[in-house]
């Protein structure tokens, strides 16, 4: 596992970006699994930077998302395809067509998660994925007790997960109970992982997911086993692996 620091969270996501914008220019046709949430917004601004000053071209990639809450529509401002629109996908030469989210409206669960599975599959496989990490160890909606052996599937969320994300709504009753998520199979079958952390708060289950044993408690802890991670952060979130 490669670790690069950045002095705070502007000096991490500028690395984060670079590490992603050296994929795109060595396979100007790849496919990037991203993921939304607050830790990659520095990083996909730096991109939109570099694509604005005409250093990156994306009019290649293909890009398949981690997730994406059961129950909402791609226009809803709290869905991931709302997120990645406006974060990123908006902002770049990149072909809609070419932007993979889980169908949150498709109320067959099992329909759902095989379809995506299949866009993986038919997309060659990840080359890079991005990753978060939660401050119990999950990534993506792989929450702590899940198994290691999943695809693309739907999961309940947990009241943990529920009260974190309540604040993006007007209330919690508006806060989907489901979401379709790729799972650790489909995550540990990407060619490259990077995992982006920010922030003191993280310190603690950054050293137990990448020093600590392999467990399904800690979903994240599974990278160990992935032969080219690389993990960038910031000097806080960092702090206890220096």
């Amino acid at each position: 596992m490669k670790i690069y620091m950045g002095e705070d969270y502007k000096g991490m996501s500028r690395k984060a970006a670079n590490i992603i914008s050296a994929q795109i220019i060595l396979k100007p046709d790849c496919v990037l699994g991203l993921a939304t949430g607050s830790t990659p917004i520095g990083t996909y601004d730096q991109l939109v930077n570099w694509y604005e000053k005409g250093d990156l071209d994306f009019s290649k990639v293909v890009t398949i998302n981690l997730d994406e809450y059961k129950g909402l529509s791609g226009d809803n401002d709290q869905s991931y395809r709302y997120f990645m629109n406006k974060h990123l996908f908006d902002r770049i030469n990149i072909y809609k067509e070419n932007t993979y989210v889980p169908n949150g409206l498709e109320a067959d669960s099992k329909k759902a998660c095989q379809e995506y599975n299949d866009i993986i599959t038919k997309c060659g496989g990840i080359d890079m994925q991005l990753l978060g990490l939660g401050h119990n160890g999950h990534i993506g909606f792989n929450e702590p007790g899940g198994a290691f052996e999943k695809e693309t599937h739907c999961v309940n969320l947990t009241k943990s997960t529920i009260e974190a994300n309540k604040r993006f709504f007007e209330k919690e009753e508006d806060v989907p109970r489901q979401a379709y998520t790729m799972g650790i199979k489909s995550i540990m079958q990407a060619k490259k992982i990077l995992v982006v952390v920010s922030g003191e708060d993280k310190a603690d289950i950054v050293k137990e997911a990448f020093t600590g044993p392999v467990t399904p408690e800690v979903p994240a802890s599974v990278l160990q086993l992935h032969n080219d991670v690389t993990l960038v952060g910031d000097r806080a979130a960092l702090s206890k692996m220096l």
